[in-house]
């Protein structure tokens, strides 16, 4: 499988909307199954109604001759198109419940597909994708961008002082700021991007068709992040490193150049806090 094959099939999935809702598939597969009932209820309906048109309108012929030969034979027509009509209404009624018993196995092993990939895929927590799929997926980007020359721009965030929070507040309410954080992150994620958690308070952003360049640009969609507890307000801050897709670099390159940048900014951010006040 090629790249540009790999990059369709990860495509396929909303990055803003990966958590894999099984209420929302069953009870769309429940609709579905009640449409398709009252149309075959409907279908058998009108045949049945039309069945009976052609009998009535034979009725007056049958009455008139029933003495007749003539007579005779047009009711065992009528009967026997009665009851071909009849044999052929259980015969569709038989061939749909089976249609729908295999429609329903596909549907279950499509169910459980969906869901086994995206607990190989997605961040149970947050929705976003895991550090198993970005990772692959950079790979990817890397390729694209080696081929086709356009500029690609990794982003590395770490929460501050999520410990302290987590401390402060409980882990629940450390669990509902990565939620939050994770949401506004989805939410800036333009289509051809990714956004995912790498674990812990880590999370990333892969830009593509982006230079670090424009980065102050995403990153001030992120400001004034406030998420709300039933007792608090937690305000949320972040520390970044950015780095730009440069000719020859592997992940792993680019990984580090951001990582490196991510841990400089946090010690300054430290260093500035830590500042007396004169």
């Amino acid at each position: 499988m090629n790249q540009d094959n790999l990059h369709a099939q990860n495509a396929e999935i909303d990055p803003k909307n990966v958590t894999f809702r099984s209420w929302e598939y069953s009870a769309r597969l429940r609709e579905l199954r009640r449409r398709d009932w009252w149309m075959w209820a409907f279908s058998v309906l009108v045949i049945l109604v039309l069945t009976a048109s052609v009998v009535s309108l034979s009725f007056p012929a049958i009455l008139a001759d029933r003495r007749s030969a003539f007579g005779a034979s047009v009711l065992e027509t009528i009967l026997g198109l009665v009851g071909v009509i009849l044999i052929f209404i259980c015969y569709l009624t038989y061939e749909k419940v089976l249609i729908n018993r295999l429609r329903t196995e596909l549907a279950e092993r499509q169910f459980h597909s969906s869901l086994w990939r995206n607990l190989a895929l997605v961040d149970p927590l947050t929705g976003l994708y895991n550090r198993r799929f970005a990772e692959r997926h950079l790979k990817t980007e890397i390729a694209r961008a080696r081929r086709r020359g356009y500029p690609l721009t990794l982003v590395l965030f770490d929460l501050n002082d999520f410990k302290q929070i987590n401390d402060r507040f409980g882990h629940l309410a450390g669990d509902t700021v990565l939620k939050g954080f994770a949401e506004r992150l989805a939410e800036v994620v333009r289509e051809g991007d990714l956004a995912a958690r790498l674990g812990g308070d880590e999370f990333m952003l892969l830009l593509t068709d982006c230079k670090v360049a424009q980065v102050p640009d995403v990153l001030r969609r992120l400001e004034s992040i406030t998420v709300d507890t039933r007792t608090d307000h937690i305000p949320v801050t972040f520390s970044q490193g950015a780095a730009e897709y440069q000719d020859g670099d592997r992940p792993d390159d680019l990984f580090h150049s951001a990582d490196k940048l991510l841990y400089r900014n946090k010690q300054a951010l430290k260093e500035t806090v830590a500042l007396p006040v004169k």
